[in-house]
């Protein structure tokens, strides 16, 4: 580990562990801090990964749940901080170490897993992938592959969102539309189906891509969605890789559980990442951008270099009807017909609203562009920013909302 951080380069952990050793008492949790002191010394310096190939437990989960990355194999490794047993004793609860801390465990309900792999073989080839998109350490850029510019347009990105503003559609036929082909490589893709998060190439360019996904809750950001897009954002912020963000967003998910489970804060968490990233930040606005998750989805507001949208992006304090309903809502009581004043009302605010030309106007929105255009104007815009250099205030360090 000290060797990787004087030469710059990244670190591969292969965890296979079962703990500190009983026998040795104090001398074995003083080696486990002495692995995790330099695994928070080398965080943003060189990247990290753990490839988790074997029971993983008690102290020896806290080293890959540092890292930048944790990959995990399907049937054979697991990670738990007490085991089945101890979990029996103390809270009765009968589980398996499968169900407690396996692979597919860790990857759809906790997130503590960003890859699974079916075997040994396929968890290094996923470990050997993720490091193409990777630079060496902080103070390199990623490879750039060799790529010769065509026209680029796609017309296949033409006839993807539905005509219904509430019809999903599926954001990863956007993303396949837009980059290099068979390059996106989804980062906790089991994880807070919500949001969309991988590394993909752009005219051989790597970049990070943060997307709303319609096809599950709307796209809404929630607690999970806030933290998995933030923890991603200020990976690749790290790295030095250009994020390009994709917003289809009706908002924040309401509820008693999500308030509960602090909403607030971890939905800060997403837009103190993106606040805070200094990498060239490129938004798409494909559909909806409502609310407070239109500022947090990388707003021009919020330091976003480049910012497009489609012809049919609604960009408002929210959707037609329940801005009609609280606008309107006297003029809609007192008429004759109420629903028919309500839909006259709602078709007067989309008029005026859903669309983005009033943010053009005001500079929050840099060009209204065609689909099939995106490539194109996202393969320049990256090209122009290569060399963006930000200027931040002198600080320690800031503090985000954890």
């Amino acid at each position: 580990m000290d060797l990787a951080m004087k030469t710059g380069a990244p670190l591969i952990g292969l965890n296979d562990s079962g703990g500190a050793r009983i026998q040795e008492g104090v001398v074995s949790l003083g080696g486990y801090a002495d692995i995790f002191y330099r695994n928070v010394m080398a965080s943003g310096v060189i990247p990290q990964i753990s490839a988790i190939m074997g029971p993983c437990a008690g102290g020896a989960v806290y080293s890959p749940a540092m890292t930048d990355f944790t990959l995990m194999v399907e049937q054979t490794s697991y990670m738990f901080v007490t085991g089945p047993n101890v979990v029996k004793t103390v809270t009765n609860e009968s589980v398996t170490a499968e169900q407690l801390g396996g692979a597919s465990t860790h990857a759809s309900k906790s997130g503590v897993t960003h890859f699974t792999a079916a075997n040994d073989v396929d968890c290094i080839q996923q470990v050997r992938r993720l490091l193409t998109y990777l630079p060496q350490n902080c103070e390199d850029k990623p490879i750039m592959l060799p790529y010769t510019m065509g026209t680029e347009y796609r017309e296949v990105l033409e006839n993807i969102i539905p005509e219904s503003p509430n019809q999903p559609y599926d954001m990863h036929d956007i993303i396949a539309g837009i980059v290099d082909e068979t390059s996106f490589f989804e980062v906790h893709k089991d994880y807070a189906e919500n949001i969309i998060v991988g590394f993909a190439r752009l005219a051989g360019r790597s970049i990070g891509i943060v997307a709303n996904q319609p096809m599950h809750l709307a796209g809404v950001l929630d607690v999970n969605s806030s933290k998995k897009g933030a923890r991603f954002t200020r990976c690749c912020d790290c790295f030095n890789i250009p994020l390009l963000v994709l917003v289809d967003v009706p908002g924040f998910l309401p509820g008693t559980d999500q308030e509960w489970n602090g909403i607030i804060t971890n939905g800060a968490k997403l837009l103190y990442a993106l606040s805070e990233a200094t990498v060239p930040k490129v938004t798409v606005i494909t559909r909806k951008a409502y609310g407070g998750a239109y500022d947090v989805m990388n707003s021009k507001h919020i330091g976003a270099d480049m910012n497009f949208a489609f012809p049919g992006a609604e960009i408002a304090v929210m959707g037609a009807k329940g801005a009609s309903e609280i606008i309107f809502k006297k003029e809609i009581q007192e008429a004759s017909d109420p629903v028919a004043k309500l839909a006259e009302q709602e078709a007067l605010y989309a008029e005026k609203f859903a669309n983005p030309y009033l943010a053009a106007q005001r500079g929050y929105i840099d060009e209204v562009i065609l689909p099939k255009e995106t490539r194109r104007k996202l393969i320049k815009s990256f090209a122009m920013l290569e060399h963006k250099v930000v200027s931040l205030p002198k600080k320690k360090h800031g503090n985000i909302p954890l």
